[in-house]
This record gives structure tokens, C-alpha cells and sequence, in this order.
């Protein structure tokens, strides 16, 4: 079934790749000098993505809806599909905020995912304008919710392998070893003000020394959003920027002081050896 589904998806990359990379250029110029705005979409101030929290709110409340209209219990299902709009409207906002910067397959499923929510949010609108109405009109209502119903259904379902099947919006270390051992670095020297790519034989990483004799700040070179290489990218007011969606970590404790990412970036100790070599250890959060 899965199988039958995800093939389905790829046919439709035809149309999906060239509507996703109009709507990102639309929405990137919507958030263009709205780095604030977008950050509080994202969820860079929660610590997770705010999109699949509030998703919650009119998959359940469209859910319960149907239920009471096949119940017939009318009043109580007008005001939960009134909820589920307020919820698919605060949906539709934090998923535009991620949906910038999806890319690859990634970008098709979440453009057919919005494709399916815009049309469930369509059926559900005209539902709810005619629940408003005579009540002659409360069939068709209810025809429109059950359809409307049957697009965030699958909208979900899209979602879903959106996240847990292409990694999209997940931390790009939540499998990463935690080891707290000493291990040997590549390399012997860190110029000031440089990025210096460092590798000991498990993890990449990101060196930073910001004058000569200061400590060696040190971090996991795999940005935590999307997996952008950090050694590549820059330094502004404090932070190590990566080069692929601008994210933000702190040099101090690297905690995430703009998004798009929302989550802290794994830090590294660094100590000299006798032998005048560089050895890292990861550092325990918090």
C-alpha cells in the first residue's frame, strides 16, 4: 500500500517541483527582512518546529467534526470546524515558514502535502459558509466537511512521510554518538578567524580560534536544520552562520540564535597534547 502510495507521489514531481519553486520564491520574498517572523514560525524560540504542534489542533477538531455531523449533532459540529479553520490557518502559516526552505524531495511532498491542505481547507471554508446559511443548505455542508475531511486526511499521510521518511525538519544529530572520550583531530593548526574543517574518526567538525592564544571554540560541522556544512559557512555578531539557510549558533554555548534551524549545535572541548597534537571530546548538553 505504502509502496503504491509513494509512487503515486513521484508522478506527480511533474507538476509538484515547478509550483514548489514558485511558491518558495513567493514566500521568499515574503520573508524577506522578516528573519524574526519567520524564526517564531519555525520554532527556533520553542526549541522544535512549531508546524506539527499546531497541525494537532484541526486534525483533531475536523475529526470530532465529522463524527457529529454523522451524529447529528449540528451545533456542536459548526463550532468545531470553525476551530479546525482558526487551526489549519496557524498551520498553513508555520508550514509556509518550513516549507521555504525544503529542497529536492523533500520540496515535492510538501507541495503536494500543501496542495491536499488547500483543498481541504477550500471544501471546509464553503462547509462552514453554508452551516451559516438556511439549513436547507446543511447537506451539502456536510458533503463538502466529509471531502474536506478525506484531503487533510491524505494531506496528512503526506506529511508524515514528509518528516519520517526524508528526515525533513528533523535534527541532523538526534543519532549521533554521545561520546565523551578524547579523540585525535586532523589537524594541528587554527589560524585566528578562521573556520577550520576538523575531523577525529567518528564526527566533522568546525574550529574557530577568534585571536591568537584564545581558546578554540569547536562545534559538529553538520548544521542541525538541514545538514549544511558549517566549516563553509561565516562569522556574524558572535555566531557561526551556515552557508545553506543562514541559521545561527552561538560561539559561546552554540545554542541557536536565528533560524531557520531549532536546535542547539552539538559543542566539542578541545585540548593539546604533550605531542603538540589536537585531541576534541564532546561536550554534555546543558
Amino acid at each position: 500500500m505504502h509502496r503504491m502510495i509513494t509512487g503515486l507521489i513521484d508522478r506527480q514531481a511533474g507538476w509538484a517541483k515547478p509550483l514548489g519553486d514558485k511558491a518558495q520564491k513567493v514566500l521568499g520574498e515574503l520573508f524577506a527582512g522578516r528573519a524574526p517572523l519567520k524564526d517564531a514560525l519555525n520554532g527556533t524560540w520553542l526549541g522544535h518546529p512549531v508546524h506539527p504542534v499546531v497541525t494537532d489542533i484541526p486534525v483533531g477538531a475536523m475529526t470530532l467534526a465529522a463524527v457529529l455531523d454523522a451524529t447529528g449533532n449540528d451545533r456542536a459540529a459548526d463550532l468545531a470546524v470553525a476551530t479546525g479553520l482558526a487551526g489549519m490557518a496557524a498551520s498553513a502559516a508555520t508550514g509556509a515558514a518550513d516549507a521555504v526552505d525544503a529542497e529536492g524531495r523533500p520540496q515535492v511532498l510538501a507541495t503536494v502535502h500543501a496542495t491536499l491542505m488547500v483543498a481541504s481547507l477550500g471544501a471546509y471554508v464553503g462547509s462552514f459558509a453554508l452551516r451559516l446559511g438556511p439549513r436547507r443548505g446543511r447537506p451539502l455542508a456536510r458533503l463538502l466537511s466529509f471531502a474536506g475531511y478525506g484531503a487533510l486526511t491524505a494531506g496528512a499521510y503526506i506529511g508524515g512521510d514528509l518528516v519520517f521518511r526524508t528526515g525533513n525538519q528533523v535534527d541532523r544529530h538526534a543519532f549521533d554518538s554521545e561520546s565523551t572520550k578524547w579523540k585525535a583531530l586532523d589537524v594541528r593548526e587554527v589560524p585566528a578567524a578562521t573556520l577550520v574543517k576538523a575531523k577525529t574518526s567518528t564526527d566533522t567538525l568546525v574550529l574557530y580560534r577568534a585571536a591568537d592564544g584564545d581558546p578554540i571554540t569547536a562545534f559538529h560541522a553538520v548544521c542541525s536544520h538541514a545538514g549544511g556544512p558549517l566549516d563553509k559557512g561565516s562569522i556574524v555578531d558572535g555566531c557561526v552562520e551556515c552557508p545553506w539557510h543562514g541559521s545561527r549558533f552561538a560561539l559561546a554555548d552554540g545554542h541557536v540564535r536565528r533560524g531557520p534551524a531549532v536546535y542547539d549545535q552539538p559543542r566539542y572541548e578541545i585540548r593539546e597534547t604533550e605531542e603538540g597534537k589536537l585531541e576534541a571530546r564532546r561536550m554534555i548538553a546543558g
